[in-house]
C-alpha cells in the first residue's frame, strides 16, 4: 500500500516514514497542504495520513478540497487539537479516522490496517489466496500452512497483487506500490522480485501477461 504523509513536523515526519516503511508501506511525504492536494491528483496514493496543523492552511480545508472534488481517497487525520468540536468536523467532512498526538506508533500502524482491510474488503488481517495466507499484522506469509521467508520488497510486491488477485498490474503500478518519491529504481527491479517469489512460492504462482503486467494466480 503507498501512502501520502502530510506532515510539517520534519522529526516526527523523518520517524514516521521510516517506521511505515519498515512495516511494509511505500511513503511518500509533504509539509504543506498545497502540496498535498497537488501530489494527491497528480499521483494518487492509496491512504492519506493529514495532519490538521499545516503551516500554509489548515488540514480541514485540505480535506473540504479533496471531497468537493469528489475524491474518496481513505483519509486518516492527525491532529494534537483535543477539542471535540474539532474531531466531529473532521469526520463530518469525510475523514474516515483520526488519531490525536500523541500516539504510540503500534496504534498508528493498527488504524492504518484497518483502513487498509476497508480498501480491500478484507474483515480481518489474514489474507487467503489458495494455499497462500499474507498477515498484514504481523508481515508473514505461509504457503500450505508452512512459513515463507521473504525480504521486505517482496513481500510488498506479492501484497499489492494479492489485494485483487487475478487483476494485471503494470510494472509500474508495481513500482509505485513498492518504492517511494526519488528512490533509486533498478531497470529490472519488479522482474527480480518477481523471480524470487516464483522461486519461493512456486513458478506458476504469478503470470506474466505479456506486453502487459503480472497477476497473481487465485488458486
Amino acid at each position: 500500500m503507498r501512502l501520502l504523509l502530510v506532515e510539517d513536523d520534519a522529526p516526527l515526519a523523518a520517524a514516521l516514514t521510516q517506521a511505515l516503511r519498515e512495516q511494509g508501506f511505500a511513503v511518500n511525504h509533504v509539509a504543506q497542504g498545497a502540496d498535498a492536494l497537488r501530489a494527491v491528483t497528480d499521483d494518487p496514493p492509496d491512504l492519506l495520513v493529514l495532519d490538521l496543523g499545516l503551516p500554509d492552511r489548515d488540514g480541514l480545508d485540505v480535506l473540504r478540497q479533496l471531497r468537493r472534488a469528489g475524491g474518496r481517497l481513505p483519509v486518516l487525520l492527525l491532529t494534537a487539537r483535543d477539542a471535540v468540536a474539532d474531531k466531529v468536523a473532521g469526520l463530518d467532512l469525510g475523514a474516515d479516522d483520526y488519531l490525536p498526538k500523541p500516539f504510540e506508533m503500534p496504534e498508528l500502524l493498527a488504524r492504518i490496517r484497518a483502513l487498509g482491510r476497508r480498501l480491500g474488503a478484507t474483515p480481518s488481517s489474514l489474507v487467503e489466496i489458495g494455499d497462500l495466507q499474507l498477515d498484514t499484522a504481523s508481515l508473514q506469509v505461509r504457503r500450505s500452512g508452512e512459513p515463507v521467508e521473504l525480504s521486505r520488497r517482496e513481500y510488498m510486491l506479492l501484497s499489492a497483487l494479492a489485494e485483487q488477485p487475478g487483476r494485471v498490474l503494470t510494472r509500474a503500478a508495481l513500482e509505485g506500490k513498492l518504492y517511494a518519491w526519488g528512490e533509486e529504481i533498478a531497470s529490472n527491479a519488479i522482474e527480480v522480485h518477481i523471480h524470487h517469489l516464483r522461486r519461493k512460492l512456486g513458478a506458476d504462482r504469478i503470470l506474466t501477461v505479456r506486453g502487459v503486467g503480472y497477476r497473481l494466480r487465485p488458486t
